[in-house]
């Protein structure tokens, strides 16, 4: 076989969502198995290990970019759609079942403070990534009101915890701050908007390893068959319903495909910080902080690998279907535009 044609990206994009999922799962495996290799210091370890934050930060400037101010309206409805449903939905279990069995109880092994802690924020890189996939540029936008269920707010909030607004409000400003420089950029100038418009590609590519040599395959050992079953259950009590919800509230002519909706289907990646922020406010749920942790880290893992395949079940039913027009597939045409010339 001749360089330059192996035909690695063509394999990667058969994989729902592989763009993600496999540099993910690589960077898994040697934060598992060669630790020692990411940790080396000067760029090696900035953009193997340590890069994930700045780089979706990329994405989301990149991503801003492409946000035209005439579908802002848009993006702000559907944001608050699947906002609400993510943050409902992954609530309304753990908060009823701490107060009628109280933070001490579990429930096939899951901990109350574990389901309120992984149940209720969503991977907003995640969710960009897959909404550059299977939606449109509003879909892509709705990341300034999804952002705001990242951090401990709305769990503290329906938990009857006061005094603690301005973290999330922060957080949220500090989230979309990127895409508000970028969707500047972008409707100023056309030429900006179609200069950024391969990065998203790139940053999604790039952020996937990182993020995943954050976490490690022992994770999973340690939480066992609860936390494994706590990600599945992110999964699916919040991004089935948010698809529903999606497709029900979100006008047909406003939107590609309702799979897109499954897509904060996740636990973010600082949830894992919930449980510790929740007891030093309330010191009774501190005696079950650190087994919430370990189960929380697990629902990472797992949601992170099998969301883009709930999304993309949902997105090949709608074709089935004939809800949706078979229409080429918008990550490979940005291939395509970015490096084809070059493969």
């Amino acid at each position: 076989m001749k360089m330059g044609k192996i035909p690695i990206l063509d394999t990667i994009n058969k994989i729902p969502g592989g763009l993600m999922v496999v540099p993910l799962l690589l960077g898994v495996i040697f934060n598992t198995f060669f630790p020692g290799m990411l940790t080396i210091g000067s760029f090696t370890t900035a953009l193997f290990k340590t890069g994930s934050t700045t780089l979706i930060a990329v994405l989301f400037l990149c991503s801003g970019a492409q946000i035209h101010l005439k579908t802002a309206g848009v993006s702000l409805y559907k944001g608050l759609v699947l906002n609400t449903s993510k943050v409902f939905f992954g609530l309304i279990i753990g908060v009823t079942f701490a107060k009628i069995a109280g933070p001490g109880a579990a429930l096939l092994g899951v901990t109350p403070l574990a389901m309120i802690s992984a149940m209720s924020n969503s991977n907003g890189g995640l969710y960009t990534a897959l909404a550059s996939k299977y939606g449109d540029e509003s879909d892509v936008g709705a990341i300034a009101v999804i952002s705001a269920n990242d951090g401990p707010f709305f769990e503290m909030m329906f938990m009857g915890i006061a005094g603690v607004a301005t973290i999330p409000f922060m957080a949220l400003v500090a989230v979309i701050v990127p895409i508000i420089v970028g969707m500047i950029l972008g409707n100023l100038d056309e030429k900006f908007r179609e200069f950024l418009k391969p990065g998203m590609l790139i940053a999604i590519f790039l952020f996937s390893f990182p993020l995943g040599a954050g976490l490690s395959f022992k994770t999973l050992l340690e939480a066992g068959l609860p936390g494994v079953l706590l990600g599945l259950m992110t999964l699916l009590i919040t991004g089935v319903p948010s698809y529903f919800l999606y497709k029900w509230l979100v006008p047909k002519k406003h939107r590609r495909t309702a799979a897109v909706g499954a897509g904060i289907g996740t636990s973010a990646g600082n949830s894992i910080a919930t449980p510790a922020a929740i007891a030093l406010i309330d010191p009774t749920w501190a005696p079950f902080a650190e087994k919430a942790t370990v189960q929380v880290a697990a629902s990472i893992i797992v949601t992170a690998l099998l969301v883009p395949f709930l999304v993309d079940f949902f997105y090949k039913w709608e074709l089935k279907r004939g809800l949706i027009e078979d229409t080429a597939d918008p990550l490979e045409e940005l291939v395509g535009e970015a490096i084809g010339p070059q493969l």
